[in-house]
């Protein structure tokens, strides 16, 4: 599960913004929303004939592969950066 996750955005002056976010502690704050939407998920699998603890298994399998991914953004003289770690 990834551990952290860095923001840093340049303005167009130049200047850069960096913030630094704890996922565990974020995800402990939606963690009600996480359940309503992994309750809401497994109804539409059953809808859709798909295997709910597969679907679970895949989804794990994506939060997991997270850390080390980066994206990078840029607009005219804005860039945004974000990194999982």
């Amino acid at each position: 599960m990834p551990q952290s996750l860095t923001v840093r955005v340049r303005r167009p002056d130049g200047r850069p913004i960096r913030i630094w976010v704890p996922v565990l502690p974020v995800v402990l704050v939606f963690l009600p929303v996480v359940v309503l939407a992994v309750l809401v998920g497994a109804v539409a699998c059953l809808v859709y004939h798909v295997s709910v603890v597969r679907a679970l298994a895949t989804g794990w399998r994506l939060v997991a592969a997270l850390p080390g991914t980066r994206f990078d953004l840029e607009q005219g003289r804005t860039a945004v950066l974000v990194s999982i770690r």
